[in-house]
């Protein structure tokens, strides 16, 4: 299940300070999030007859030293046959020009390691090389193209231009480390907080910010069959702040959704030091 992508996302980035990145950082809020996941649909293919769990996913960093992401996405899957538990856990570190990207994601299924996905990813003149520590030691050249938090950056910055379709493309390390995804993302018009929404109460005080609606598809340009269609997608609320809500998972088959129900504000970092 492609969980890790939703977490990237719903990445909150600290503030801009005096000394900004090559990639200009808006000031967004670092955080902890809580969503519990529920099925949303499932096809009688599928064999999925309900879908719980909780995700928890955590930001922290700084313009000058990089930025850490710690994400776990815990579900229970009941199908026609069985009963599953899933437990993925992934922890990133980007350096804050965007030149680097160093990944580790550990899959559980019904408390027993199933993979382990390490690696790190460097930009370099002619494209993406990408080095693979595990399962087995491997090096890929893959094409050129953004990071987590570039790409999300990219997203909040042609919002507040009032761009409402872009495509673009990222890497971010999940399944199995070898691939460039292609993302076309649908922004919709920026719309009022509502202090009656059912996910207010996570909010507090943030309940009557602005948002946009985003919808964002995953193409997968390795696929060979000339199939035009997404491998999932993912649409959530995207507050000002950066602040991500209100989430649903479509994988085709199946889709859940992902409501906030606990947030938890960090401190900003101080500013970088002078050179």
């Amino acid at each position: 299940m492609r969980a890790t992508r939703l977490a990237f996302h719903t990445v909150l980035l600290p503030t801009l300070f005096s000394m900004a990145p090559a990639f200009a950082v808006p000031a967004l809020q670092a955080h902890r999030a809580v969503y519990d996941l529920t099925l949303n649909k499932a096809s009688d293919r599928s064999g999925i007859t309900g879908i719980s769990g909780r995700m928890v996913y955590e930001f922290n960093g700084s313009p000058c030293e990089g930025y850490t992401v710690k994400f776990r996405f815990v579900t229970q899957i009941v199908t026609n046959d069985n009963t599953r538990l899933t437990d993925q856990q992934t922890t990133t570190f980007e350096d804050a020009e965007g030149k680097t990207f160093s990944f580790v994601t550990k899959s559980f299924v019904d408390q027993n390691l199933d993979k382990e996905v390490k690696g790190t990813a460097t930009k370099e003149a002619k494209g993406l090389k990408v080095d693979i520590d595990k399962p087995e030691k491997n090096s890929l050249e893959l094409a050129t193209t953004q990071f987590p938090t570039q790409h999300l950056v990219e997203l909040i910055g042609k919002a507040e231009k009032g761009e409402n379709f872009y495509e673009t493309n990222l890497f971010d390390g999940s399944e199995d480390a070898n691939k460039v995804m292609t993302t076309t993302v649908i922004v919709g018009k920026k719309t009022d907080g509502d202090k009656a929404d059912p996910e207010a109460p996570a909010l507090a005080k943030l309940a009557g910010d602005k948002y946009w609606p985003v919808d964002i598809a995953y193409f997968d340009d390795t696929d060979k069959t000339g199939e035009e269609v997404p491998e999932y997608r993912i649409s959530f609320k995207l507050h000002e702040n950066g602040i991500t809500r209100d989430l649903t998972m479509d994988y085709g088959e199946f889709s859940m959704t992902g409501k906030l129900v606990n947030l938890s504000l960090f401190d900003q970092s101080k500013p970088c030091p002078a050179k």
